[in-house]
């Protein structure tokens, strides 16, 4: 493909740019560190579509110490030519034209993750400046600003300062350069996080084989050379699978995967069993992360399912009189890629991460029955699909096992009486997305926000004890420990495979627990529960963290709190001299009146959303911190611990 012609008449026009800086968030989510991101993701997204297509072997980025950033790929360059319908180039077309571009027709691009061709024009209209540039034989530059017009009374946005000029500089090069400042007065912060931007290229750098991306980051001290990191695999979703299982035990050395065309759908995945006792399964499509699953993702599960116990039969483990192992028997510790890559795609589910195209299922499905048959033939092989089928034999053994504990799980009326009584002070609210559920360290606590709680919308579950840490442990071991049956009882949405949001009782899950390390604990502990057995409920943005103060300023009627050091100074200003400082050591200390004020008031209140921003990366963060292998913890902290901040990438919102 790498000859294809690329030109301006193959640029189609949707809409204009109008409505972008009134209404950013309707095209970048929100103005927060999220939606700057975003913007970052778009001008990337347009590199990847280029290498995904057979263009590209190389992508730069770099962070700037004015807070731009650029993006360079070796592609073939925004067509340049004028483009027949506006009379401009193909350049300024798609920089100031929203819904431009050149992948809505098939014959430019066969897969692409930025469908909707809203990239590169929001970006721009939604920065202080944007500079382009295109090595197509010339250097082709471009530039853009965004300044408020007095005469008009309004903000421009992404205004061209002239149009695209050929500088005559001869180059070898191909491809394009985008270079911008996102606009302080739009985004609620401007400091790209290079840990976000470097866990999301190396992503992208596992599900393009051979691509390379670098990443320079030039906001360094005086004096210091630019950070830099390099990211190419060679093999592909091969070495993503080797760096996800990182700090576990595999059954075999190696994964194992395939890779097909089927009804032209690209198809590509890659397996590997180890001995926890969780699936993660982490889809893509065009390169971008669906975890909300999809079709793809059915028609996955459906083909292992079925090719592991034909496999299962012609080993002569499973005799003809024996029943069929199920799905989950054979998904137990099992690390599973699946990226396919298709045109039309089509995103539903709440975050627009879930793919809704029907026609994707059976021709995963195919593809993953005919790749686990070919793996199965090599000789060399027989003994992985041996400690698969053995592995799976045992789960069903635990499985079966575990059934009667899973169902009084289950039963509601018995559980309630059995584990509740005393415990849940349910609220009165009968509807689930105005209630909140306040998971509370402790019966102390948990006495205080009973007292503070508005009886109509929230209800409050202390915790007598620290819950089961459920990383290592089986289902059975799992539903043994009472505090984790009592939050899946209180939830009442059930959990694992069989967890339904439809039934969930109350739509915000907060956890309040004390601002140490034993309260710290009892979050990740709580956290790691959420994310294995509940996942839907991160992935919807139901589960919270309370933000109780560390310290009371005040004197005689002036009171303020602070959540953090840094805080603290500024609240000492507003009290001004002869203040007086209280530090609480835990929520026990506070009054149900100072409790309700600081941490439980929707009105004044602050919570921490948990988001899941890269579900591979959050993999291996739960196996490293909450695993049993003390050495991956402490190569993990060692590398990535920084106790003086909160994470740029956690939203903390006004709930």
């Amino acid at each position: 493909m790498a000859g294809k012609e690329y030109s301006a008449e193959d640029i189609r026009i949707l809409e204009g740019l109008d409505a972008v800086r009134l209404r950013p968030g309707m095209y970048i989510g929100s103005t927060g560190v999220k939606g700057l991101h975003h913007i970052l993701w778009e001008i990337v997204d347009n590199a990847i579509d280029e290498a995904a297509n057979g263009y590209a072997t190389r992508i730069e980025v770099k962070l700037y110490k004015d807070g731009s950033a650029s993006v360079e790929d070796n592609g073939r360059g925004i067509p340049t030519d004028i483009h027949p319908q506006t009379g401009v180039s193909g350049v300024e077309v798609v920089f100031t034209q929203l819904h431009a571009g050149g992948k809505f027709d098939e014959h430019n691009y066969s897969f692409s993750g930025g469908l909707h061709g809203v990239g590169a024009s929001v970006t721009n209209a939604l920065s202080e400046w944007l500079k382009v540039e295109v090595y197509r034989g010339t250097v082709y530059k471009m530039f853009f600003r965004s300044y408020f017009d007095e005469a008009a009374d309004k903000m421009m946005s992404g205004v061209p300062e002239g149009h695209l000029v050929d500088t005559g500089v001869k180059t070898d090069k191909t491809g394009t350069f985008v270079h911008f400042k996102p606009d302080a007065s739009v985004f609620d912060t401007v400091v790209f996080n290079f840990e976000a931007v470097s866990k999301r290229l190396k992503e992208l750098a596992f599900l393009n084989k051979g691509l390379e991306i670098n990443l320079v980051d030039e906001r360094v001290e005086e004096g210091r050379p630019p950070v830099s990191v390099n990211y190419k695999f060679d093999g592909g979703l091969h070495d993503f699978c080797i760096y996800l299982n990182e700090g576990k035990a595999p059954l075999y050395p190696d994964p194992i995967g395939y890779r097909a065309e089927k009804d032209g759908i690209l198809i590509e995945f890659a397996i590997q069993h180890t001995g926890e006792f969780t699936e993660s399964l982490f889809s893509f499509v065009n390169n971008i992360p669906t975890p909300e699953g999809g079709f793809h993702e059915t028609g996955f599960r459906t083909g292992l399912t079925k090719s592991l116990n034909d496999v299962a039969r012609s080993l002569g483990i499973l005799k003809e009189k024996d029943a069929n192992l199920l799905g989950e028997d054979f998904r137990e510790g099992l690390t599973a890629i699946l990226s396919i890559k298709m045109k039309n795609v089509q995103f539903e589910g709440q975050t627009k991460t879930k793919l809704g195209n029907a026609e994707a299922r059976q021709p995963v499905e195919t593809a993953t029955v005919e790749g686990i048959g070919a793996l199965f033939s090599d000789p060399k092989k027989k003994s992985v699909f041996e400690e698969i089928v053995k592995k799976a034999q045992g789960a069903a053994r635990v499985r079966i096992a575990a059934r009667q504990a899973k169902e009084v799980a289950r039963a509601k009326n018995s559980i309630d009486s059995l584990t509740l009584v005393g415990k849940l002070s349910a609220c009165t609210g009968k509807k689930p997305e105005l209630n909140e559920l306040f998971i509370v360290e402790g019966d102390s606590a948990g006495g205080t926000a009973k007292q503070a709680r508005v009886r109509q919308t929230q209800a409050i579950l202390p915790l007598r004890g620290k819950p089961l840490n459920v990383e290592k442990k089986r289902i059975d071991q799992v539903l043994a420990n009472e505090e984790i049956r009592t939050i899946i009882s209180a939830l009442g949405a059930g959990y694992g495979s069989d967890f339904d949001m439809d039934d969930l009782k109350y739509h915000k899950v907060i956890i309040l627990s004390d601002a140490d390390q034993d309260g710290m604990h009892i979050r990740c502990i709580l956290l790691t529960f959420f994310f294995r057995y509940m996942r839907e409920l991160i992935n919807n943005g139901n589960v919270y963290i309370g933000m109780p103060p560390l310290y009371k300023v005040y004197k005689k009627d002036v009171v303020e709190y602070a959540y953090d050091d840094a805080e603290l100074q500024k609240k000492i200003e507003i009290v001004g001299k002869g203040y007086q400082i209280q530090r609480y050591k835990g929520l026990g200390e506070m009054s149900a009146e100072q409790l309700w004020e600081t941490t439980m008031d929707p009105a004044r209140r602050n919570l921490i959303r948990v988001n899941i921003e890269d579900a591979a990366e959050a993999e291996q963060m739960v196996t490293a911190l909450m695993g049993d292998r003390v050495e991956a913890r402490k190569e993990f902290l060692a590398r990535n611990a920084n106790f003086n901040k909160v994470d740029t990438f956690i939203d903390r919102v006004n709930l």
